[in-house]
Formats: C-alpha cells, sequence, structure tokens
C-alpha cells in the first residue's frame, strides 16, 4: 500500500469516526473521567485548552494555540522524520522517474526496481506516514475535548463560535490552503510523478470537506498544527536553500 493511499484511508477513517460523534448525546468531560481514553486524553487536552485560556485573559482561541503548540513539540520528533524522509525521497526522484520510464509497460518490475532502490537506499516510503497515525486518535480526542467541555464548545473567537461550524467558510478554506503549502514544502508533489501531484491537490479537498462539517474549533487546531508545520519544515529545509529540488543537497 502506497503512503498516498494510506494518507486518503486514515483521512476516511477520521471522516467517518467524528461523523459518528453525536454533540448533543456526548456525556461532559471533567476529573471524574474514567477510562483510558476519556482519563488520559481527552480530559488532559479539555484541561490543557481551559488553563491556557485563562493565563491568556480567559481567551480560548488563544488557549487552542497554547495546546497546539505543546502537542507539536511532542510529537517534533516524529515530525523531523517525516521531513527527512520527504527529503530523501526528493533525492530518489530521478531515478524513480527513469525506473517509471524504463518499465512503463510492466507496472510489476517497475514496482519491484522501485522498492530495490528504496533498500539500496534505506528509504521506507512509509515513514513520513508515522505522524499521521499519531495525530489522527490526537485530532478525534481534540473533537471530545471541544463538544464535551461547555466552557470551549460555548466560547467566542473572532467571527467563531467555537463549538459551531464556520458560518463563512473561512476557516475550512484557510485548512485547505494551509494544508496545500505544507505539503508543498515536506515535497509532496515532485515533476514527472502524477500520483503525488493528485495528492496535492486531494488532500487539501478532503480537509476542505472535514472542515466545513466540523466544530470551528477543530478547524482553528488544524490551521495552528499547520502554520506550526510549515515554520519548521522552512527551518530544517533552510540548510538547502527555498528550492524543494530533488538536485539540491544530499542526505546526511
Amino acid at each position: 500500500m502506497s503512503r498516498r493511499t494510506l494518507s486518503m484511508l486514515m483521512l476516511t477513517m477520521l471522516v467517518l469516526v467524528l461523523s459518528g460523534c453525536n454533540p448533543a448525546t456526548a456525556e461532559p468531560i471533567g476529573p471524574d473521567a474514567s477510562g483510558f481514553w476519556d482519563k488520559y486524553l481527552v480530559y488532559p487536552l479539555s484541561w490543557l485548552i481551559k488553563e491556557s485560556a485563562l493565563v491568556l485573559g480567559d481567551n480560548y482561541g488563544l488557549g487552542i494555540l497554547v495546546a497546539t503548540v505543546i502537542i507539536r513539540l511532542i510529537v517534533l520528533p516524529l515530525m523531523v522524520k517525516q521531513i527527512k524522509s520527504s527529503k530523501k525521497m526528493q533525492e530518489l526522484q530521478p531515478d524513480m522517474q527513469k525506473i517509471r520510464e524504463k518499465y512503463k509497460n510492466d507496472p510489476q518490475k517497475a514496482q519491484q526496481e522501485t522498492m530495490a532502490l528504496f533498500q539500496k537506499h534505506g528509504v521506507n516510503p512509509l515513514a513520513g506516514c508515522l505522524p499521521m497515525l499519531v495525530q489522527m486518535p490526537i485530532l478525534i480526542a481534540f473533537y471530545h475535548a471541544i463538544i464535551r467541555t461547555e466552557e470551549i464548545k460555548s466560547q467566542s473567537f473572532l467571527w467563531l463560535t467555537l463549538g459551531e461550524k464556520d458560518p463563512y467558510y473561512i476557516l475550512p478554506i484557510i485548512a485547505a490552503i494551509t494544508t496545500y503549502l505544507q505539503s508543498k514544502m515536506m515535497g509532496q508533489t515532485t515533476q514527472g510523478n502524477p500520483q503525488m501531484q493528485m495528492m496535492l491537490v486531494m488532500m487539501p479537498l478532503m480537509i476542505l470537506a472535514i472542515a466545513v462539517t466540523l466544530p470551528s474549533a477543530l478547524s482553528l487546531y488544524w490551521v495552528y498544527g499547520n502554520l506550526f508545520t510549515i515554520v519548521q519544515t522552512y527551518f530544517l529545509y533552510r540548510d538547502k536553500g527555498n528550492k524543494l529540488s530533488p538536485k539540491e543537497g544530499t542526505s546526511k
């Protein structure tokens, strides 16, 4: 299974899971939460957002920003691993293109030669999916923390009510745009690779479709996370310049 296919499957699973969560029937979350999911994931996120907002003048939009930064710092080692994997994949793109052209009439042989190329250079094409695998349960727990905490879902931030959809679809559009920029910076597309180019478009569209149906606080978390990753990626790639061409630089 390719990384593109796995990413699409995880996003589809996310839609199905979140669509089954009914805010009207969800039990409020509090310090007496029991069970691993509620006690160790949902309630800590709820507590973190509330305490951060309290420190910042009861501003829950900024509280979500603080929670996002803390979460991203925790998963930073995985994100660095993902970026390094993307770098290696970029450097191998010319060789992969040659293989595709040489065996364009024999897809099975092309796949075998591509896997041999990965093994030769120690590249795991699925390594970049690990951060997404970790972040999916965090995103679902974040959703639960929002809809099951009255103090969060009833708060306003800018034009938004955090527990409700964005009435103007501004935040979902920003979420899609920042997803596109993040993917492009991390090398999700290269010339001569139609599948990766399609992924560059499909991912933001799926994020947009998800974001327009969910509480704006979740879109806010996604946008904050994307911006964090964009800045992080810029600094990690800075030693190779701003152009993410496979010809620039070599693996460390």
